[in-house]
């Protein structure tokens, strides 16, 4: 297919002009490519990871050890996408730091690898230690753990960009945690659910 700029642009949905390296707590959103349950399924409301679910779960609980001034606040794998909150450089606006935790969280040991270590300073592109850096981390080790573990190199398991929502103090950081705890149980009704009704 040939490229056409109007069909095939990028348009960014960060806000503009907007430093993502900066000191702040961001939820994320990532999705699986194509929305495919590929992490595990909900359960009794309970979200249940299967191999490839623990295998990006790692990867997620491990950003801390790779990116010095990186905390992992709550967040949760569903079967088609994940959420997150990182706090970047600490303590921000009278937020605590949160800890990397989920239900049966897998064991991390092994993410402590040299193929998880943050992306090196560049003059263009993503900026070292930013948002950016530690979400294109996460995609591109996790996707290579998944395919070693299904023995399919070189594809895609995750869609390509990802949202961000900039948190705005301790309310919106309790809405979000809030909303990150019960997304299992509301999974019925989730948009990004392929059987929702």
């Amino acid at each position: 297919m040939k490229y056409d700029p109007v069909k095939h642009h990028r348009r960014s949905v960060r806000l503009k002009g907007y430093d993502y390296a900066q000191a702040g707590a961001y939820f994320v959103t990532i999705l699986a490519r194509h929305g495919e349950c590929v992490f595990g399924k909900v359960t009794t409301g309970q979200m249940r990871l299967n191999a490839v679910g623990q295998a990006a779960a790692a990867v997620w609980q491990a950003l801390p050890y790779h990116f010095p001034g990186v905390t992992l606040d709550g967040w949760v794998m569903m079967p088609n996408h994940m959420h997150g909150i990182v706090i970047l450089a600490g303590e921000v606006g009278g937020m605590r730091k949160g800890e990397a935790s989920a239900p049966g969280s897998p064991d991390i040991s092994d993410t402590r690898r040299a193929d998880a270590s943050p992306l090196p300073e560049r003059p263009h592109g993503t900026a070292p230690r930013s948002l950016g850096a530690i979400v294109q981390n996460f995609k591109s080790v996790s996707t290579r753990r998944i395919n070693a573990l299904r023995q399919t190199p070189g594809q895609p398991v995750w869609q390509r960009n990802y949202y961000e929502h900039v948190i705005r103090g301790e309310t919106d950081l309790q809405r979000i945690r809030q909303y990150i705890v019960n997304n299992p149980a509301k999974w019925h009704e989730d948009e990004n659910n392929p059987n929702r009704p």
